[in-house]
């Protein structure tokens, strides 16, 4: 009976030990396939490098084998990042100072060229975009950069693609957001755009005149030509006047009516 039992404590803590054994097997098995096997999702690429030389093809989508202790990979994002440009304050070119900031769409094209070519290609570009807006914002005069805000986005592009392009990463797009001027110089374009107003509408009030001045003109003409339609156009203003009932008539008679009691030769 203690022989039995003593058999069975045996078999048992075997039974132990095969179990452990295998449990660290395969959790050693899983370690070694996660270090082996790295997944690149379809927008990611992998860069690799073998004892700290890049392979130059970039690695992805999909698993990606990787020799342990050996090999080392850097992931790079392929969609298109937004980059916004704080705030900041330039002079423009007729001496205003404003306050401008942008946002600047950029993607990686050349995933090795953008993780060897520079120490952080995100931070970089920003740091570009800036120093460009500073730069191109002060070549332009105050009432240009308001009105002309597309031909400034696309120098921006330009002159930031100029950089970055050495990195592998392409602009494929800048825009000038916001463009905060001082509260004095907008009393300024509110008075000016008030006077601008008044102008216009004294030009358009002195161009009717004339224009009636000239009809004027040509209607005495006819009416002097024809004392007939001197005297109905009289009478028709009188009936026009009569219809306020509270309106006094003074009729002048006119001079043509008496040439009817005038003797004739």
């Amino acid at each position: 009976m203690g022989a039995s039992a003593h058999m069975l404590a045996a078999g048992s803590g075997a039974g132990a030990i095969v179990a452990v054994v295998v449990i660290a097997v395969v959790l050693i098995a899983l370690l070694t396939l996660r270090s082996v096997l790295i997944v690149v999702t379809e927008y990611q690429r992998a860069v690799l490098f073998r004892f700290g030389r890049v392979m130059h093809e970039p690695r992805g989508p999909g698993l990606v084998v990787r020799i342990p202790f050996v090999d080392r990979v850097t992931k790079v994002n392929l969609r298109v990042e937004v980059v916004d440009i704080p705030s900041q304050a330039v002079i423009t070119q007729d001496n205003v100072t404003i306050a401008v900031d942008a946002v600047v769409y950029f993607q990686v094209v050349e995933p090795t060229r953008a993780v060897i070519g520079v120490d952080n290609f995100r931070f970089a570009s920003q740091r570009v975009a800036m120093t460009s807006l500073r730069s191109i914002i002060g070549r332009y005069e105050l009432d240009s950069l308001l009105a002309h805000r597309e031909d400034v986005n696309d120098e921006l592009r330009a002159t930031i693609a100029k950089s970055t392009t050495e990195w592998g990463v392409e602009v494929r797009q800048v825009e000038v957001r916001d463009i905060n001027l001082p509260p004095e110089l907008l009393r300024a374009m509110a008075r000016q755009a008030e006077a601008e107003r008044e102008r216009r509408a004294k030009v358009i009030a002195a161009t009717g005149e004339l224009q009636a001045s000239s009809e004027l003109a040509e209607a005495a003409d006819k009416l002097t030509a024809s004392p007939g339609a001197l005297q109905l156009r009289t009478l028709q203003t009188l009936t026009e006047v009569a219809a306020e009932k509270n309106s006094t008539l003074i009729f002048p008679i006119p001079v043509e009516l008496l040439s009817m009691f005038r003797p004739r030769d």
